[in-house]
């Protein structure tokens, strides 16, 4: 078994550790696919925790030997965005469980982030924008600011970003941090990363534009290279999704 825990919050270790026997039977479910998220209740705070899908065999090779586990990544990269000043779940603590020598279960368990929604549930492909101006352009600004402190996050979904509002502003966290990348991020990745996020065409114009005015970009070479990868995205998800259906999978 392997822990680390974030210093404030060693008076949680017992909890920590009794995750492996306790995560199935207790908690909330608020998530339930390849991975399980659970909210706990534990010493007057709220608890996120993820326990993440058991790993294929090979992986469980890799991930014992050559590569940190999904869970260490999502605790160390939590502490690497609050130092860049990027709002993410206070991270409490991480947990892997071995068997056979190999890992096994893992677990990341945060504070639980109070938020009025992701942008999944505000955004979609088809319906009007009317409404949603204020929040489209805080998110363009939001992303152009932790592209300019050297953040890609790889998973950049509509469902990976909480948002809530502050006073008169949006506050944007991020959550699923497991794959990032800090380095300098250009114009084209920039524009890439925004592929998987939801809206329409008029959204992704408006939000180009305000994120090439932020970092200093041409606005219509923005504007075409997010709309060039959000097609090819799209495209791509639908082949895939016919090649499944072909196989007679879900």
């Amino acid at each position: 078994m392997k822990l680390e825990i974030n210093p404030k919050y060693n008076y949680l270790e017992n909890f920590v550790l009794s995750l492996p026997s306790r995560f199935e039977k207790d908690g909330t479910c608020i998530y339930d696919g390849r991975n399980k998220i659970k909210v706990f209740e534990e010493a007057g705070l709220t608890l996120n925790v993820k326990s993440y899908k058991i790993p294929i065999f090979l992986n469980r090779i890799v991930y014992t030997f050559f590569r940190k586990s999904k869970a260490f990544r999502a605790y160390s990269y939590a502490f690497e965005l609050q130092r860049r000043e990027v709002e993410t779940p206070t991270p409490i603590a991480y947990l892997e469980t071995r068997k056979g020598g190999l890992i096994h279960r893992s677990f990341f368990v945060s504070l639980q982030f109070e938020t009025e929604g992701n942008l999944r549930e505000f955004l979609d492909e088809d319906t009007t924008n009317k409404g949603k101006e204020e929040l489209m352009d805080a998110f363009a600004n939001f992303t152009a600011e932790i592209h300019e402190k050297g953040i890609l996050h790889i998973d950049y979904s509509p469902g990976n970003i909480l948002y809530k509002r502050v006073g008169n502003r949006y506050l944007f966290s991020l959550i699923d941090i497991n794959r990032m990348a800090f380095r300098n991020v250009s114009l084209q990745e920039g524009c890439y990363n925004f592929r998987r996020i939801c809206g329409n065409d008029d959204f992704f114009t408006r939000v180009a534009t305000i994120y090439a005015q932020r970092r200093g970009f041409d606005e219509k070479e923005c504007v075409r290279l997010f709309l060039r990868y959000k097609y090819e995205d799209r495209g791509k998800r639908s082949r895939k999704k016919k090649f499944k259906k072909l196989l007679g999978k879900n």
